[in-house]
């Protein structure tokens, strides 16, 4: 499985995102997505995870009631909505996919970073 995420970019505090995350290479249907991110100097951690089929959905405390985790499987595409950013939010985000759900550490499959930087 490649998985591709972007979305990243320099945004001011209370500002939105959206980050995308495209997958090949296996049935996207079967495999539940998650995104995690990566601060600078701290350990890499769960943001959000998503059911094969999207009706399952999964967030950390500290981004519940702002991030949106939804996926399109006609695209092979899960997405990442980030609205009300905070500076604690900036990080490298990823996105992961595994064949079992709920799953907040440990993904089979890994795709390079984007960059989301919030400033104050």
């Amino acid at each position: 499985v490649q998985l591709q995420a972007s979305g990243g970019g320099l945004v001011q505090a209370g500002g939105s995102l959206r980050l995308s995350c495209a997958a090949s290479g296996r049935t996207f249907s079967n495999l539940a997505m998650g995104w995690f991110r990566q601060a600078p100097g701290k350990e890499r951690e769960f943001v959000a995870a998503i059911s094969w089929s999207g009706g399952g959905t999964y967030y950390a405390d500290s981004v519940k009631g702002r991030f949106t985790i939804f996926r399109d499987n006609a695209k092979n595409t899960v997405y990442l909505q980030m609205n009300s950013l905070k500076p604690e939010d900036t990080a490298v985000y990823y996105c992961a996919a595994d064949r079992s759900y709920p799953r907040l550490t440990a993904y089979e499959y890994w795709g390079k970073g984007t960059q989301v930087t919030v400033s104050s």
